[in-house]
């Protein structure tokens, strides 16, 4: 399989990464290890408000993915999916990937979107085996909201996810509980106060500091025991189901073993087109590093923007990068499909 760009990861800036290559003529090829497009988004909360898309006061993370494949369908792209990427080979002014299910795909440019790398959430650290709990009653990620509708829910954390999914499930949950082992917390300031204002309303119980000891299953009730950590007592409290948001270990996995510029965590890039210390690798997203690094999804349709330019010259040696905005130019409007004809 021939293409101009292999993209590694089919998330949010993956996929816009096919637009803005669509744009300049380019065709992709996305390769992700999921069973569905949408990365993060898709797979861990699908359900989470986003609300700093420009022009977008409010999406969930599926719709903003919806989205986006609906403005990338104008153009011919490869998908990939329930396939990672086993070995990159450099062949002279190409790149050859060649993926866990035996596909070879040879690109002059490999796009690297994928996003934290490989990740697993963060378990308590307790006696008691979560296996068999896991997505039945206890969760560390939430695909459907609504299985969540009249439930007693406790919730473990203190960062976004935490503070986001306790705002959106008093919503529809009967009683909400969010413990947190400090009277601070690592989330947005904004959905802090929000969530303070649930509980001075009553319409959360908010308890800190505490932290989770462990549990006992009755009959798909749970019990938790908690510990304040200040006055070291121990309460023990009935729910049906508990959310741990403690955050997500995350590694570069295989992208350590393919000699890329690396802080053990991230890829250093140049801000100047996001391209790594191999030429015609670029890392673009929440899997790149750079001095004033953002994580954040509009962050990252930045810097594959700028990246596909320095991909279409490498496909292109020697020619200008065609320009043209897409409220006015006639050939973009084709490429988009854009009927002009009055109704």
């Amino acid at each position: 399989m021939k293409t101009d760009i292999i993209v590694i990861g089919a998330g949010p800036v993956g996929l816009f990464t096919v637009f803005e290559a669509g744009l300049l003529g380019l065709r992709c090829t996305l390769i992700d290890n999921l069973d569905k497009p949408g990365g993060q988004c898709a797979e861990l909360y699908p359900d989470k408000p986003i609300y700093d898309i420009p022009g977008v006061p409010y999406q969930t993370a599926q719709e903003h993915v919806d989205a986006l494949l609906k403005q990338i369908q104008p153009f011919d792209y490869d998908l990939l999916l329930n396939q990672r990427v086993n070995e990159i080979i450099n062949q002279k002014d190409d790149w050859q990937v060649t993926t866990s299910e035996g596909t070879t795909i040879t690109a002059p440019n490999i796009f690297i979107a994928a996003g934290a790398g490989s990740f697993e959430p963060i378990k308590p650290n307790i006696p008691t085996n979560l296996d068999p709990y896991i997505d039945k009653s206890v969760f560390f990620s939430i695909k459907n909201k609504k299985q969540f509708k009249d439930k007693k829910i406790f919730i473990f954390g203190g960062g976004d996810s935490a503070l986001d999914w306790t705002i959106e499930l008093q919503k529809i949950g009967s009683e909400i509980t969010l413990v947190h082992r400090r009277d601070a917390f690592r989330g947005a300031p904004e959905s802090e106060k929000i969530v303070r204002q649930l509980h001075n309303e009553k319409k959360i119980k908010l308890l800190t500091p505490f932290i989770f000891k462990d549990f006992v299953d009755k009959k798909n009730v749970l019990n938790l025991e908690l510990l304040n950590t200040d006055t070291k007592q121990t309460y023990k409290e009935d729910c049906e189901n508990v959310l741990f948001f403690y955050g997500l270990n995350k590694k570069l996995g295989p992208l350590l073993e393919w000699g890329l510029d690396n802080d053990g965590k991230k890829i250093n890039v140049s801000t100047e087109s996001y391209e790594t210390n191999k030429s015609g690798i670029f890392a673009v997203g929440d899997i790149n590093n750079y001095p004033g690094k953002m994580n954040l999804i509009l962050s990252g349709f930045h810097e594959t923007t700028l990246a596909v330019q320095k991909a279409y010259k490498r496909v292109f040696p020697g020619e200008r990068v065609p320009f043209g905005y897409t409220t006015s130019s006639t050939q973009l409007h084709e490429k988009l499909g854009v009927n002009h004809k009055e109704k």
